[in-house]
């Protein structure tokens, strides 16, 4: 099993920054992926931003590139999500979430095998 933990979330202004941290126990070592996702009240999962094991390829949601940046320390068992630029359409519960496998679509949240149990973030006008 792989446990994972979110932190990091809270409120900031539009064109603030925040960074979210995950950090993950288990068998960490055996995922192939991370990944950020996040939901709003209504909406379904969206994913924001990816990263592989290994080389640490990337993967980001048009909305978010330029201005949020994945992140991964493995002697740490950590993935980090750093978020500049703020909207306040970025408001949303962020979940983190790991997967086994290789991903073709690695933003796809149903391929992920395991996920945390989300930090909130608000983002003001």
């Amino acid at each position: 099993q792989v446990h994972l933990v979110e932190s990091g979330g809270g409120s900031a202004q539009a064109g603030g920054s925040l960074r979210l941290s995950c950090v993950a126990s288990g068998n960490f070592y055996s995922m192939y992926w991370m990944g950020w996702f996040r939901q709003s009240p209504g909406k379904e999962r969206e994913g924001v931003a990816a990263i592989r094991s290994g080389e640490s390829n990337t993967d980001y949601a048009d909305s978010v590139k330029g201005r949020f940046t994945i992140s991964r320390d493995n002697a740490k068992n950590t993935v980090y999500l750093q978020m500049n630029s703020l909207e306040p359409e970025d408001t949303a519960m962020y979940y983190c979430a790991a997967a086994r496998g290789y991903l073709i679509q690695p933003l796809r949240a149903t391929l992920y095998n395991y996920w945390g149990q989300g930090t909130q973030v608000t983002v003001s006008s």
